[in-house]
């Protein structure tokens, strides 16, 4: 994520800034950060995971693309991953009828560190913390290219701690808050 001003935002700037640019930022403590765009290849997974995970999906969830908006009331974080699934109503915050605050699952397409410096660090660091204050997430899953894996953090009901499981070429893995496996190499198979 790069920084797009040098001063601090209230959420109300930050939502006027998001409606006379039409373009996707992130916000948090008062800083807004433009969202980067992707490489064909991180689009084409990023579709491929959207096929995937629709026929997985449980009775009464949806699934969203990179347009929907989470936000963490607890930090205060406003993104867009590059997936979600949502079980039940959505539930917004009272200051953004576009944001959604109940994820079920939440996707990540990394990005090689030589494209987009930093991205992969924030998407395992920082914004995983963020993430995993949601009570509603069962699931972080992020797609790693170089690697031909997916990683799983899934949240366990022991200690309400999360998990991590993972799987590469010729594996599946099961993601909570979905029904069935993902298959790796069903999401790598065309490759750019």
């Amino acid at each position: 994520m790069s920084q797009s001003a040098h001063h601090r935002f209230t959420y109300a700037d930050y939502l006027r800034r998001e409606r006379e640019t039409g373009l996707k930022h992130e916000f948090l403590d008062g800083q807004v950060f433009a969202m980067t765009g992707g490489t064909p290849e991180h689009a084409r997974l990023i579709a491929a995971l959207m096929v995937a995970v629709a026929p997985r999906l449980k009775p009464g969830c949806r699934l969203f693309s990179a347009d929907l908006k989470i936000r963490i009331p607890e930090t205060g974080l406003a993104t867009y991953p590059d997936g979600a699934v949502v079980c039940g109503e959505l539930e917004h915050p009272s200051d953004d009828e576009l944001a959604v605050t109940n994820p079920t699952v939440l996707f990540e397409v990394l990005s090689p560190q030589h494209r987009r410096p930093g991205t992969e660090a924030y998407d395992r660091g920082e914004k995983w913390a963020h993430y995993r204050r949601l009570a509603s997430l069962r699931a972080y899953v992020l797609v790693d290219p170089p690697t031909t894996q997916l990683e799983c953090f899934g949240r366990s009901d022991v200690r309400d701690t999360f998990t991590r499981r993972r799987a590469t070429a010729g594996d599946a893995l099961a993601i909570p808050g979905l029904d069935g496996a993902l298959e790796v190499d069903a999401l790598f198979a065309q490759r750019l």
